[in-house]
Protein backbone atom coordinates (compact mmCIF):
# COMPACT_ATOMS: atom_id res chain seq x y z
CA UNK A 1 0.00 0.00 0.00
CA UNK A 2 1.36 3.52 -1.14
CA UNK A 3 0.29 4.76 2.71
CA UNK A 4 2.31 2.05 4.59
CA UNK A 5 3.89 4.52 6.24
CA UNK A 6 1.84 7.47 6.47
CA UNK A 7 1.16 8.33 10.24
CA UNK A 8 -2.50 8.13 10.65
CA UNK A 9 -2.51 9.93 14.30
CA UNK A 10 -1.24 12.78 12.36
CA UNK A 11 -2.67 15.94 12.20
CA UNK A 12 -1.79 16.18 8.34
CA UNK A 13 -3.98 13.23 7.53
CA UNK A 14 -6.56 13.75 4.46
CA UNK A 15 -9.74 12.10 4.01
CA UNK A 16 -11.25 14.14 2.39
CA UNK A 17 -10.30 16.43 -0.88
CA UNK A 18 -12.36 18.82 -3.33
CA UNK A 19 -10.72 18.42 -7.01
CA UNK A 20 -12.42 21.73 -8.06
CA UNK A 21 -9.14 22.97 -6.20
CA UNK A 22 -6.58 20.10 -8.53
CA UNK A 23 -7.64 21.53 -12.33
CA UNK A 24 -5.33 19.07 -14.21
CA UNK A 25 -5.86 20.22 -18.09
CA UNK A 26 -8.41 23.22 -18.84
CA UNK A 27 -9.53 23.82 -22.31
CA UNK A 28 -12.21 25.53 -22.12
CA UNK A 29 -15.58 26.26 -20.06
CA UNK A 30 -17.26 23.07 -21.27
CA UNK A 31 -14.10 21.31 -21.63
CA UNK A 32 -11.54 20.08 -18.75
CA UNK A 33 -10.01 17.35 -16.40
CA UNK A 34 -9.49 17.25 -12.65
CA UNK A 35 -6.99 14.81 -10.94
CA UNK A 36 -6.95 12.96 -7.66
CA UNK A 37 -3.79 11.19 -6.48
CA UNK A 38 -2.05 10.40 -3.49
CA UNK A 39 -0.47 14.16 -3.92
CA UNK A 40 -3.99 15.81 -3.38
CA UNK A 41 -5.00 13.16 -0.78
CA UNK A 42 -2.65 11.37 1.32
CA UNK A 43 -4.55 8.13 2.28
CA UNK A 44 -5.61 7.65 -0.78
CA UNK A 45 -3.24 4.60 -1.24
CA UNK A 46 -3.08 2.49 -4.40
CA UNK A 47 -5.33 4.64 -6.77
CA UNK A 48 -6.25 7.54 -8.59
CA UNK A 49 -8.71 8.98 -10.67
CA UNK A 50 -9.33 12.21 -13.16
CA UNK A 51 -12.54 14.13 -13.44
CA UNK A 52 -13.19 14.62 -16.82
CA UNK A 53 -16.05 17.00 -18.70
CA UNK A 54 -16.24 16.94 -22.85
CA UNK A 55 -18.30 18.73 -25.39
CA UNK A 56 -19.06 16.92 -28.46
CA UNK A 57 -16.12 16.40 -30.64
CA UNK A 58 -13.66 16.67 -28.13
CA UNK A 59 -11.35 13.84 -27.21
CA UNK A 60 -9.00 13.00 -25.18
CA UNK A 61 -5.88 12.79 -27.22
CA UNK A 62 -4.33 9.18 -28.07
CA UNK A 63 -1.84 8.23 -25.05
CA UNK A 64 -0.91 5.54 -22.90
CA UNK A 65 -0.13 5.02 -19.30
CA UNK A 66 2.77 3.19 -19.02
CA UNK A 67 2.51 2.11 -14.97
CA UNK A 68 -1.24 1.81 -14.55
CA UNK A 69 -4.24 0.11 -16.01
CA UNK A 70 -7.59 2.57 -16.81
CA UNK A 71 -11.27 1.91 -16.29
CA UNK A 72 -13.34 4.64 -17.61
CA UNK A 73 -16.94 5.25 -16.11
CA UNK A 74 -19.35 6.87 -17.74
CA UNK A 75 -21.53 9.46 -15.66
CA UNK A 76 -23.29 11.56 -18.34
CA UNK A 77 -23.35 12.09 -22.22
CA UNK A 78 -21.64 9.75 -24.15
CA UNK A 79 -18.52 8.54 -25.54
CA UNK A 80 -16.43 6.70 -27.73
CA UNK A 81 -13.09 4.96 -25.95
CA UNK A 82 -10.44 3.75 -28.78
CA UNK A 83 -8.22 1.04 -27.55
CA UNK A 84 -5.32 -0.11 -30.00
CA UNK A 85 -4.84 -4.32 -28.79
CA UNK A 86 -0.95 -4.60 -29.32
CA UNK A 87 -1.73 -8.30 -29.40
CA UNK A 88 -4.08 -8.36 -32.05
CA UNK A 89 -3.37 -4.67 -33.82
CA UNK A 90 -7.00 -4.44 -34.02
CA UNK A 91 -8.21 -0.75 -33.10
CA UNK A 92 -10.84 -1.53 -31.03
CA UNK A 93 -14.06 1.12 -30.81
CA UNK A 94 -16.27 1.14 -27.68
CA UNK A 95 -19.52 3.42 -27.46
CA UNK A 96 -20.41 3.96 -24.06
CA UNK A 97 -23.16 6.00 -22.00
CA UNK A 98 -24.08 6.26 -18.48
CA UNK A 99 -23.52 3.82 -16.13
CA UNK A 100 -21.34 1.84 -18.54
CA UNK A 101 -17.62 1.31 -18.78
CA UNK A 102 -14.90 0.29 -20.74
CA UNK A 103 -10.99 -1.20 -19.18
CA UNK A 104 -8.01 -0.20 -20.59
CA UNK A 105 -5.26 -2.39 -19.45
CA UNK A 106 -1.54 -0.74 -18.38
CA UNK A 107 0.44 0.17 -21.53
CA UNK A 108 -2.06 0.52 -24.23
CA UNK A 109 -3.16 3.20 -26.74
CA UNK A 110 -5.92 4.75 -26.17
CA UNK A 111 -8.18 7.59 -26.16
CA UNK A 112 -11.91 9.03 -25.66
CA UNK A 113 -14.04 11.37 -27.95
CA UNK A 114 -17.33 12.72 -26.74
CA UNK A 115 -20.23 12.21 -28.71
CA UNK A 116 -22.96 14.28 -26.83
CA UNK A 117 -22.16 17.45 -25.18
CA UNK A 118 -22.25 17.48 -20.91
CA UNK A 119 -20.30 14.22 -21.34
CA UNK A 120 -18.80 13.82 -17.87
CA UNK A 121 -16.25 10.52 -17.54
CA UNK A 122 -14.68 9.09 -14.82
CA UNK A 123 -11.07 7.75 -15.08
CA UNK A 124 -9.98 5.61 -12.46
CA UNK A 125 -6.39 4.21 -12.00
CA UNK A 126 -4.90 1.83 -10.31
CA UNK A 127 -1.91 3.71 -9.17
CA UNK A 128 -1.50 6.43 -7.06
CA UNK A 129 0.15 8.62 -9.24
CA UNK A 130 -0.29 7.71 -12.80
CA UNK A 131 2.24 7.92 -15.31
CA UNK A 132 1.35 9.15 -18.41
CA UNK A 133 3.11 9.65 -22.32
CA UNK A 134 0.86 11.63 -25.14
CA UNK A 135 0.67 11.13 -28.98
CA UNK A 136 1.54 14.68 -29.13
CA UNK A 137 5.07 14.32 -27.00
CA UNK A 138 5.73 12.05 -29.63
CA UNK A 139 5.41 13.97 -32.55
CA UNK A 140 6.79 16.75 -31.39
CA UNK A 141 9.61 15.88 -29.33
CA UNK A 142 11.06 13.25 -32.41
CA UNK A 143 12.97 15.50 -34.75
CA UNK A 144 11.29 15.37 -38.23
CA UNK A 145 14.42 13.97 -39.78
CA UNK A 146 13.97 10.82 -38.08
CA UNK A 147 10.38 9.99 -38.99
CA UNK A 148 10.97 10.98 -42.43
CA UNK A 149 13.72 8.27 -42.52
CA UNK A 150 11.93 6.03 -40.68
CA UNK A 151 8.86 5.82 -42.59
CA UNK A 152 10.17 7.34 -46.11
CA UNK A 153 8.52 10.63 -46.22
CA UNK A 154 9.22 13.99 -47.65
CA UNK A 155 11.24 15.60 -44.48
CA UNK A 156 9.68 18.87 -45.75
CA UNK A 157 5.97 17.27 -45.81
CA UNK A 158 6.74 15.86 -42.03
CA UNK A 159 7.87 19.27 -40.73
CA UNK A 160 5.01 21.37 -42.18
CA UNK A 161 2.36 19.17 -41.35
CA UNK A 162 3.62 19.07 -37.20
CA UNK A 163 4.33 22.62 -36.83
CA UNK A 164 1.24 23.48 -35.43
CA UNK A 165 2.19 21.29 -32.64
CA UNK A 166 4.20 23.34 -30.32
CA UNK A 167 2.85 22.32 -26.94
CA UNK A 168 1.03 18.79 -25.54
CA UNK A 169 -2.79 19.41 -26.58
CA UNK A 170 -4.44 16.92 -23.85
CA UNK A 171 -8.03 17.57 -24.89
CA UNK A 172 -7.99 18.31 -29.15
CA UNK A 173 -8.82 19.70 -31.44
CA UNK A 174 -6.74 22.15 -30.56
CA UNK A 175 -8.37 25.93 -29.57
CA UNK A 176 -8.52 27.82 -33.04
CA UNK A 177 -8.34 24.83 -34.87
CA UNK A 178 -9.03 25.59 -38.75
CA UNK A 179 -9.21 22.12 -40.52
CA UNK A 180 -12.61 20.81 -39.87
CA UNK A 181 -11.70 19.30 -36.27
CA UNK A 182 -14.48 18.22 -34.79
CA UNK A 183 -17.23 18.32 -37.30
CA UNK A 184 -15.41 15.98 -39.60
CA UNK A 185 -14.84 13.94 -36.61
CA UNK A 186 -18.42 13.97 -35.56
CA UNK A 187 -19.80 12.92 -39.01
CA UNK A 188 -17.16 10.32 -40.15
CA UNK A 189 -15.15 8.69 -37.25
CA UNK A 190 -17.25 6.01 -35.82
CA UNK A 191 -19.89 5.45 -38.62
CA UNK A 192 -20.86 1.66 -37.17
CA UNK A 193 -20.96 2.93 -33.58
CA UNK A 194 -24.26 4.11 -31.95
CA UNK A 195 -24.19 7.20 -30.49
CA UNK A 196 -25.87 8.19 -27.13
CA UNK A 197 -28.86 11.20 -27.22
CA UNK A 198 -28.27 14.37 -25.81
CA UNK A 199 -28.95 14.62 -22.05
CA UNK A 200 -30.37 17.60 -19.85
CA UNK A 201 -27.70 20.36 -19.81
CA UNK A 202 -25.67 20.98 -16.58
CA UNK A 203 -23.98 23.94 -15.51
CA UNK A 204 -20.47 25.11 -15.79
CA UNK A 205 -17.72 24.10 -13.35
CA UNK A 206 -15.39 26.14 -13.81
CA UNK A 207 -15.07 30.32 -14.89
CA UNK A 208 -12.32 31.19 -17.16
CA UNK A 209 -9.62 32.67 -14.58
CA UNK A 210 -6.26 31.89 -14.66
CA UNK A 211 -3.27 32.34 -12.12
CA UNK A 212 -1.11 35.49 -13.55
CA UNK A 213 1.65 34.25 -11.63
CA UNK A 214 1.55 30.58 -13.37
CA UNK A 215 -0.84 30.77 -16.01
CA UNK A 216 -2.69 27.72 -14.41
CA UNK A 217 -6.81 27.90 -14.19
CA UNK A 218 -8.06 28.30 -10.76
CA UNK A 219 -10.94 25.99 -9.44
CA UNK A 220 -14.47 28.04 -9.06
CA UNK A 221 -17.74 27.61 -7.30
CA UNK A 222 -20.67 30.02 -6.68
CA UNK A 223 -19.82 30.91 -3.43
CA UNK A 224 -16.56 28.81 -2.71
CA UNK A 225 -13.30 30.83 -2.57
CA UNK A 226 -11.24 30.95 -5.10
CA UNK A 227 -7.66 28.66 -4.80
CA UNK A 228 -5.06 29.49 -7.17
CA UNK A 229 -3.37 26.07 -9.03
CA UNK A 230 -0.03 25.03 -9.06
CA UNK A 231 1.31 22.53 -10.84
CA UNK A 232 3.93 21.35 -13.16
CA UNK A 233 3.05 21.36 -17.31
CA UNK A 234 0.77 18.70 -17.52
CA UNK A 235 2.92 16.41 -19.69
CA UNK A 236 5.53 16.39 -17.45
CA UNK A 237 3.39 15.39 -14.54
CA UNK A 238 0.44 12.79 -13.59
CA UNK A 239 -2.75 11.81 -15.51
Amino acid sequence: MATSSLDFTSPSVQFTYDLRNSVFYKKDDWNFIDVLSVNQLNTLGNSSLLDIFLTTGNVVEPHIHQNASELVYCISGGAVVSIMNPYTNQMLNFTIGPRQVANVPQGWWHYEMATTDDTHLLAVFDAPVPEVIFGSQMLRLTPANVLAHTYCLDESKVKDALAPITDTVIIGPPRGCQTGGQGSMRSSAYPQQHYYGQYPSSQNYYDSAYSQQAQIPYGYHPGVPQQPVYQQPAYQGYY
